[in-house]
């Protein structure tokens, strides 16, 4: 197909033909170049499926996250929106960029393993008590608003939204490039409200992989669940038919928090305080009492106040959660002091029966929270995958593209 400037895709597609979004998605669509030879299969992680891509995926090493508000005001303008991201997030997660309206600092790179996985706030159902899109009524009883908890200190401009978009990839720039063309393709429809940049994962889906440490030195994620383990998977994460709503079966509830670490006071705690805070060894990750990091153990064995004991499934009824979380760096506060931690994702079916009753037990007595404070937060639902022709949402907006 030949490649069309942007005034010659506005023209060739008439005024009449489409409007606002469509238009837009058009012209991403038309100008796209082939993938680069670079991109190889095993670079491009399908976007359909009956699961959302960058839940379950294998995590990759980079993260942009952003959280939008929608200023359209109608259900039609909303539906437009959404059908003209996902033809943009199918074209990028195959690792093809428009060359004739883009950005252009993706075009020679390739797809890098892109997920782009979207999720639904509160809001978007109602805001303020103006339910803008018909959707009150199909608010899940599992996006509850999150409650408080002890010594958290939120930023109301690093919360909630809308509309959340993880982008996922092995490239920096392949992440941001794809949020930047959401909020490009958005313009004057959506609003960014937050966004945050993150690297070096700190929780792996994929146990047979090096442990990834989070930026206090510790691994982090060795009781995750494993992108194959399809029935911790179906147990935890994905939304079953008899949970409710319909339209969110297959998919997923994202809670985000940001959490700032203290680290010049942690960097001043000895090796063995840090230990016990955390219940692990520094260097294997190894149980207090065990060799490896694997090991069996009972977390009964740990000092009564360290984070692994009170974050365990067995000290939690079994709850789990899939988490995807990556340290963050945003340069330093007003004081000289870093302003870096941990961006926190995790999936799971209910909210309200696993991550609210463990962040509660671990807002009350976990050592840890000496030396970090949850300064941001937001919690969004998920819905399922995309098929071929679809686009997200479709399954709650009850329309196909």
């Amino acid at each position: 197909m030949g490649r069309l400037s942007r005034r010659g895709l506005l023209t060739a597609s008439g005024a009449g033909v489409v409007a606002g979004a469509a238009a837009t998605a058009g012209a991403f669509l038309l100008g796209e170049a082939e993938p680069p030879a670079s991109a190889a299969p095993a670079q491009v992680v399908d976007f359909h499926g009956p699961h959302q891509a960058g839940i379950a995926t294998p995590v990759q090493d980079r993260l942009h996250f952003a959280a939008f508000d929608v200023a359209v005001g109608t259900r039609e303008e909303l539906i437009a929106l959404l059908v003209s991201w996902t033809r943009a997030a199918e074209s990028m997660t195959a690792g093809r960029v428009s060359a004739a309206d883009d950005s252009g600092e993706a075009l020679d790179l390739p797809a890098s393993r892109l997920t782009m996985t979207v999720g639904f706030g509160p809001t978007l159902f109602e805001r303020a008590g103006e339910d803008r899109f018909g959707l009150a009524a199909s608010r899940p009883p599992a996006l509850a608003d999150l409650p408080p908890f002890p010594g958290e200190k939120l930023d109301p401009a690093r919360g909630g939204g809308d509309i959340a978009v993880q982008a996922c990839a092995d490239d920096p720039q392949v992440a941001v490039h794809a949020i930047r063309t959401l909020a490009r393709i958005g313009l004057g429809r959506v609003s960014m409200r937050w966004s945050q940049l993150g690297y070096g994962k700190t929780s792996s889906t994929t146990p047979a992989q090096l442990t990834p440490r989070n930026l206090m030195g510790f691994k982090d994620g060795t009781d995750n669940i494993p992108h194959d383990d399809h029935t911790a998977l179906d147990q935890h994460v994905w939304v079953g038919a008899a949970d409710g709503p319909a339209w969110m079966t297959g998919g997923s509830y994202l809670v985000a928090r940001r959490i700032r670490m203290h680290l010049e006071a942690w960097d001043q705690a000895s090796r063995e305080d840090q230990e016990a805070t955390i219940g692990r060894t520094k260097t294997e990750g190894a149980p207090l009492g065990g060799k490896g990091e694997r090991d069996r153990f009972s977390p009964a064995a740990l000092p009564a106040d360290s984070h692994v004991r009170l974050a365990h499934p067995l000290s939690n009824g079994g709850v789990r959660l899939l988490r995807r979380g990556y340290s963050f760096v945003d340069g330093s506060d007003t004081q000289g002091r870093i302003d870096a931690g941990l961006f926190f994702l995790a999936y799971q079916r209910d909210p309200r029966r696993q991550y609210v009753p463990v962040q509660r037990r671990l807002a009350t007595d976990d050592r840890l929270s000496t030396y970090i404070r949850h300064v941001g937060s937001g919690l969004w639902a998920c819905p399922p995958g995309v098929s071929p022709g679809g686009h997200w949402g479709d399954t709650l907006l009850g329309e196909k593209a």
